[in-house]
C-alpha cells in the first residue's frame, strides 16, 4: 500500500445518511476524501475513473447508490448503471490502485419467502429492479475480485436524509391516523452504527492488508433483532413521548395494514431479516438491538 501510515479514504455519496456519518467515523483512520456526485457520478463510468485515478485512495468506501425503490421499476437503466455497472468500475480501479473497497447492498437481494433470518450463504432472489440492481453490482465486484468488503444492510435510517423515521416524525405532526404495513418483517438500522461498524472494518482490514492475511468477503450488517413497519412506527412515537417530544404530535392512531392494502410500483420481500453471527465473529462486535439504537438517534440533539 502506498500510505500505511496516513491511507486516503475516499468516501462516495459524501451527503447521504452513512457517507455523512463516514466522514466521522473514518476519520480517525486516515485522510478522507469525501465526493458528492458532482464529483463522483455512478451515472457515469468516466467520471469514477477520473476521480480514482486523480485521488490515487487506498480505501474506497462505496456509499453512494440509487436508493429509490419504486421509482427503479421506471428507470431500470438508471438504476443498473449506478447500482449494477459502477461498483464494477470501482472495483476494476480499485484493483489497479490496490485499494480495498467497501461497498454497502442489501436486504432486497432476497424475495424475503424464508422464514428464518437470511445468511449470507442463501441464494440471492431479487423480486424487484432495486434488488436485482444490488445484486448485479455484488456480482460485478466479486467477479472483478478486487480486495473487498461487501456489506448487506436494511432499512436504513438516521437523522438526516429521506427515510422512515423521518417520514414519520413528519407524518405523525400532520396527522391523527396513519396507516402502517404490519405484514413486512425486517431490522431497522442507524446509519451512525453502520458507519462506526464499518470504521472497525476498515481499521482490522488494512492491519489485515498489511499482514497479507486479507480475505474478501461479504457480511449482513445490520441491528439484532427484527420488526414490521407498523412496530417501528409504534416504537417512534413511544420514544418521542418518553422523550418529551410528543407534545407537537397530533397523532392519536396508528392503524396495521397488509401489503395488499398498500401497493406499491416494487414488490417487497415479507422477510428482510439477516443473520449478522459471521460479522460480529469476524470483527468481535456486538449489534445492538434496533430498538436500543433507534432510542440513541432520536435522543440526538
Amino acid at each position: 500500500m502506498k500510505s500505511p501510515t496516513s491511507p486516503i479514504i475516499l468516501i462516495t455519496g459524501k451527503n447521504g445518511q452513512v457517507g455523512w456519518e463516514l466522514q466521522r467515523t473514518l476519520l480517525p483512520l486516515g485522510h478522507i476524501v469525501a465526493l458528492d456526485r458532482h464529483a463522483l457520478d455512478l451515472a457515469d463510468n468516466e467520471s469514477i475513473r477520473k476521480a480514482i485515478q486523480h485521488i490515487k485512495p487506498d480505501v474506497i468506501v462505496n456509499a453512494a447508490a440509487y436508493t429509490a425503490v419504486d421509482k427503479a421499476e421506471e428507470e431500470q437503466e438508471l438504476a443498473m448503471q449506478v447500482n449494477g455497472s459502477a461498483p464494477g468500475v470501482l472495483a476494476e480501479e480499485a484493483k489497479q490502485q490496490k485499494a480495498l473497497l467497501i461497498h454497502y447492498s442489501t436486504d432486497y437481494v432476497f424475495d424475503g419467502n424464508k422464514q428464518t433470518p437470511y445468511t449470507e450463504t442463501d441464494g440471492p432472489k431479487p423480486i424487484n429492479i432495486y434488488g436485482a440492481s444490488k445484486l448485479a453490482g455484488e456480482q460485478a465486484i466479486q467477479t472483478i475480485d478486487a480486495d473487498h468488503v461487501i456489506l448487506r444492510t436494511s432499512w436504513v435510517y438516521g437523522s438526516r436524509g429521506n427515510n422512515f423515521l423521518l417520514t414519520m416524525l413528519k407524518l405523525m405532526k400532520e396527522r391523527e391516523n396513519l396507516r402502517i404495513i404490519a405484514d413486512q418483517t425486517g431490522t431497522p438500522t442507524w446509519a451512525r452504527l453502520i458507519a462506526e461498524t464499518t470504521a472497525q472494518i476498515v481499521k482490522q482490514s488494512l492491519v489485515e492488508r498489511q499482514q497479507k492475511t486479507f480475505q474478501s468477503e461479504l457480511y449482513h450488517l445490520t441491528s439484532s433483532g427484527q420488526t414490521t413497519w407498523h412496530s417501528f412506527a409504534k416504537n417512534i412515537r413511544e420514544i418521542a413521548h418518553k422523550q418529551s417530544k410528543s407534545d407537537v404530535m397530533k397523532i392519536q392512531n396508528i392503524h396495521p395494514i397488509s401489503t395488499a392494502e398498500y401497493p406499491t410500483l416494487a414488490k417487497r420481500p415479507k422477510n428482510s431479516c439477516m443473520a449478522i453471527a459471521k460479522l460480529q465473529q469476524k470483527y468481535n462486535v456486538i449489534m445492538p438491538s434496533w430498538d436500543e439504537a433507534l432510542e440513541l438517534c432520536m435522543d440526538m440533539p
